[in-house]
């Protein structure tokens, strides 16, 4: 049951094809293998991200800094909720042995079975985070006392930290979108090392940002998502234990 106390009736994501048992006996299981599996699943997978998100990224790069197009900007956004969706069940299925490694066929699985479910997510998301960053632009005109800006401000964190949680659980298991909702806003205190996690990366994101450039988080999506699956062990291990059929 979810957290309110209603039915969730949900699946784990397939993984696709059953997998052969046989296998090279000796090959592709070995320290430096498995680390050349990693680099090659992640690199696919972040190649086939910036592929699917392409068509937004390029609109950004049209759309101006003025936070008048701030709308302009989220709805370029859109089609990375369902590319960082499954980029997520890529590197989750991903496999550490050499004779077993398809991640491009599992990222077109999971963008295949998450793209609507992510997008019913990520759209009130977007549209949410558009309003705050939106009335903080033009705070001096809304004639709200100062500290409305830094509740806002909280809010909009905590929002993101909220879409991080939501992000995991619609890319690996098959919730309807407002189970996934109140599972996600559950764990976000329930699992406080969980959403530090998430936070440490939003942190390392803006910062790179800021500080580097606007592009590095693009370019670097594929090993942040794989620590945002790190970070969410304990979130993935118990839904799937206590949430699932």
């Amino acid at each position: 049951m979810t957290p309110g106390g209603r039915t969730a009736t949900a699946t784990v994501r397939p993984e696709g094809p059953h997998r052969s048992a046989a296998r090279t006996s000796g090959f592709g299981t070995g320290p430096l293998s498995r680390a050349s599996a990693l680099i090659h699943t992640l690199l696919t997978v972040e190649a086939l991200l910036l592929l699917a998100s392409s068509p937004g990224l390029a609109g950004l790069l049209l759309v101006g800094p003025d936070p008048a197009n701030l709308p302009l900007a989220a709805l370029c956004l859109l089609p990375l909720g369902p590319a960082l969706s499954a980029a997520l069940y890529a590197l989750h299925h991903r496999s550490s042995d050499l004779t077993e490694l398809h991640p491009a066929r599992a990222y077109l699985r999971g963008w295949r079975i998450n793209a609507v479910p992510a997008l019913k997510l990520w759209t009130p998301l977007l549209t949410w985070l558009t309003v705050i960053a939106f009335t903080l632009t033009h705070f001096s005109a809304t004639g709200l006392p100062g500290w409305w800006a830094l509740l806002l401000g909280v809010i909009g964190v905590v929002s993101l930290l909220w879409g991080a949680h939501a992000l995991v659980l619609t890319s690996l298991f098959a919730f309807r979108a407002r189970d996934t909702a109140r599972l996600a806003a559950h764990f976000l205190f329930r699992h406080g090392r969980a959403t530090l996690a998430a936070a440490s990366l939003l942190v390392l994101t803006t910062a790179s940002a800021g500080l580097l450039t606007e592009a590095l988080p693009a370019l670097l999506a594929a090993p942040l998502l794989l620590s945002l699956l790190h970070g969410s062990r304990a979130v993935i291990g118990e839904t799937r234990k206590d949430f699932t059929a």
